[in-house]
């Protein structure tokens, strides 16, 4: 008995294709940010009333500088899988829908770009 519909036969889609990747790896890096968030969350809290030379300091500490690296990058990449499967629900039209999701996946990588340069920048002495 088969389950599967003839159109997803063709395509190749279905169980255990493309979608279980990405939900696997929605569910994989919202584990990740559990403790990085409460990491950052507790970090600056630590931080409340500091100067910025003591922030810098604190940015400075290698292992700091990793986790927020990670944080930046785990957190960017997260929030790109949710709005993409956002905008495949819901934007019914498919050129909208490829130009949505690669502006997405661009604005993504940017911000992403942004933070670590910033961290790095402070990181390595230059900020």
């Amino acid at each position: 008995m088969n389950l599967r519909t003839p159109l997803s036969q063709v395509k190749g889609l279905g169980a255990a294709k493309e979608g279980v990747s990405h939900w696997w790896m929605q569910r994989l890096t919202s584990i990740a940010l559990v403790p990085l968030v409460l990491w950052l969350g507790f970090g600056l809290a630590s931080l409340s009333g500091a100067d910025y030379a003591t922030f810098t300091e604190w940015v400075r500490s290698p292992m700091v500088a990793v986790l927020l690296i990670l944080t930046i990058v785990v957190s960017f990449h997260h929030g790109q899988m949710g709005l993409q499967v956002i905008v495949e629900d819901y934007v019914p039209n498919e050129p909208v829908r490829a130009a949505a999701i690669i502006l997405v996946k661009l604005a993504a990588v940017l911000f992403s770009v942004i933070g670590v340069y910033a961290v790095l920048k402070i990181a390595l002495g230059a900020g």
